[in-house]
C-alpha cells in the first residue's frame, strides 16, 4: 500500500516486510487449528474483501487527518495501527446482526455497508446524512450499525437488550461491540456485561487492548491481565493477534458462531496498538508515553503492511487461476492487490469529494435545530412585580422524522 509521508506514521513510511514479523504471522495462523480450518476456507475473494477494507479505513483516517492540517475540521479520532481489529470482527457477521463500533472503529461501519461519504459528511456536520449535522457519532441502524455516543462503554447495555431482544424471540442474530482496556473498567460495561453473562445472550463484546487509555498505560490502571477478564463473569473468551487480521476474523467468527447456537456472550481480547493519540491533538503526548522501540515494534506490524506480505509469500492465487510457480503467484498477487488498492483510492476520493460538496451545499437550516426534539422550552417570561419569573411553559414539538431508536426497533421486529 502506498504510505504517506506527511499523515502515516513515521514508522510506516518506510515499512518493509520483516522475516521475523513475516514469520511470527505465519505462525500465528497455524496455532489453533479450528482458526486454522477457517482460514483455509477462505476464498480469494474473502482475502481482497479483508484486505480493501482495511485499506479503505486507512484512506479514511488519512482524509480526516489531512483536513485537520488543512483547517476543513478541528480534530478526528482515527484507527491507525488497529484496522484489523474493526474490519476482521466485523466481517465475521451476517446480514442481520448488529454492530456497534466506538468513534474509532470506522472500518466496522463501512464494512457493514455504509458509504464512506455518509461518515466523511458526519464529520462535517451536513444535512444530508443522517444525523442531519448534530454528531460526529455516526451509524444506520437500517445496516446494523448503531450510532456511539461519547460515554466509554454505554454501548454495552444497550447491546445487551439487542441481544436479549433476539434471544427472547428466537432469531439468529449476534450484536457485537467493541470497548477499550479503560472503558472495560466503567460501570456501565460491569453491569451491562454481567448481565448478558446472567442472561446467556448472543453478544460478543470486542476488548480492544491497545494498552492505552487516553493518556493512561495500561499497567497504571489495571492489575490483571486484559484476557483473563471473561472469567470474573463466568463466560468464556478468546483472544487474538489485533494485528493480524486473519487471526482476529476467525476468532471472532468462532465466538460469533457459538452465539448463534446459543452459547453467548463472549469476550474476545485482541491485543493491538494506537499509533497515535487519542484524537489528533495530542500525537506528541501520546508518543512521549511510550519509548521510541514500543512504536518501532508495533511498526513493523503494521496491520495492512503484514497482511499484504503474508498474502504475497503464503496466500492463495488472488486471481484464482493455478500457477505453476510460486514466483508466478506472487506476482498474481502482488499485481491484485494493487488493482485493489486502486479500486479503493478511487472510491475514496469520490466520497471526499461528495462530502466536501455537500459541505458547501446542503448545510442544516437553523430551524432543522428543533425537529426530532421531544420539547422546546420557551426563554422565561419577564419577571412580576414582585421580582419572581412566571414558570417556563413548555411545548411538544412535532417528530417529522423516524428516530435512530425507532430504526433499530424496526430491525428487530
Amino acid at each position: 500500500m502506498k504510505r504517506f509521508r506527511a499523515f502515516d506514521p513515521p514508522e510506516y513510511v518506510g515499512f518493509r516486510p520483516d522475516p521475523e514479523v513475516t514469520a511470527e504471522y505465519a505462525a500465528t495462523l497455524r496455532r489453533d487449528p479450528k482458526r486454522r480450518a477457517l482460514v483455509a476456507r477462505l476464498a480469494p475473494r474473502d482475502h481482497l474483501r479483508l484486505y480493501e477494507g482495511m485499506v479503505r479505513f486507512r484512506l479514511h483516517d488519512i482524509t480526516l487527518k489531512r483536513w485537520v492540517r488543512q483547517g476543513v475540521i478541528s480534530k478526528a479520532w482515527l484507527g491507525t495501527g488497529e484496522e484489523a481489529v474493526a474490519v476482521g470482527t466485523t466481517r465475521a457477521l451476517r446480514p442481520g446482526d448488529f454492530v456497534g463500533p466506538m468513534i474509532r472503529n470506522a472500518g466496522s461501519c463501512h464494512e457493514m455497508g455504509m458509504p464512506v461519504a455518509q461518515m466523511l459528511k458526519a464529520y462535517l456536520g451536513t444535512h444530508d446524512q443522517i444525523t442531519r449535522g448534530r454528531d460526529l457519532h455516526t451509524g444506520d441502524p437500517e445496516k446494523g450499525v448503531i450510532p456511539p455516543t461519547s460515554f466509554m462503554a454505554a454501548l454495552v447495555p444497550v447491546f445487551t437488550g439487542i441481544a436479549l431482544a433476539a434471544k427472547q424471540r428466537q432469531e439468529p442474530r449476534v450484536a457485537l461491540t467493541y470497548v477499550g482496556d479503560g472503558a472495560s473498567r466503567t460501570a456501565a460495561f460491569h453491569e451491562g456485561f454481567n448481565f448478558a453473562a446472567v442472561q446467556r445472550v448472543p453478544l460478543v463484546i470486542v476488548l480492544q487492548d491497545n494498552q492505552v487509555a487516553l493518556g493512561t498505560a495500561t499497567p497504571r490502571h489495571t492489575a490483571a491481565p486484559m484476557e483473563i477478564q471473561h472469567t470474573a463473569y463466568g463466560v468464556e473468551g478468546l483472544r487474538c493477534d489485533g494485528n493480524n487480521v486473519l487471526d482476529t476474523w476467525a476468532a471472532a467468527r468462532l465466538l460469533v458462531d457459538r452465539c448463534r447456537k446459543g452459547d453467548g456472550p463472549f469476550i474476545l481480547t485482541a491485543r493491538t496498538f494506537r499509533m497515535g493519540g487519542h484524537a489528533t491533538h495530542d500525537e506528541a503526548e501520546a508518543r512521549a508515553l511510550f519509548s521510541p522501540e514500543t512504536f518501532a515494534h508495533w511498526g513493523r506490524r503494521d496491520p495492512i503492511g503484514t497482511y499484504e506480505a503474508w498474502l504475497v509469500a503464503e496466500g492463495p492465487a488472488l486471481d484464482g487461476r493455478k500457477h505453476r510457480t510460486d514466483a508466478s503467484r506472487r506476482a498474481a498477487n502482488a499485481a491484485a492487490l494493487g488493482e485493489a488498492e486502486h479500486r479503493v483510492t478511487t472510491e475514496i476520493d469520490a466520497a471526499e469529494a461528495e462530502a466536501l460538496c455537500s459541505r458547501k451545499e446542503k448545510m442544516p437550516p437553523p430551524e432543522d435545530a428543533i425537529t426530532g426534539v421531544y420539547a422546546v422550552t420557551a426563554a422565561p417570561a419577564a419577571p412580576r412585580g414582585n421580582g419572581r419569573a412566571r414558570p417556563r411553559s413548555t411545548r411538544a414539538a412535532p417528530t417529522r422524522r423516524r428516530t435512530m431508536a425507532s430504526r433499530a426497533g424496526r430491525r428487530l421486529s
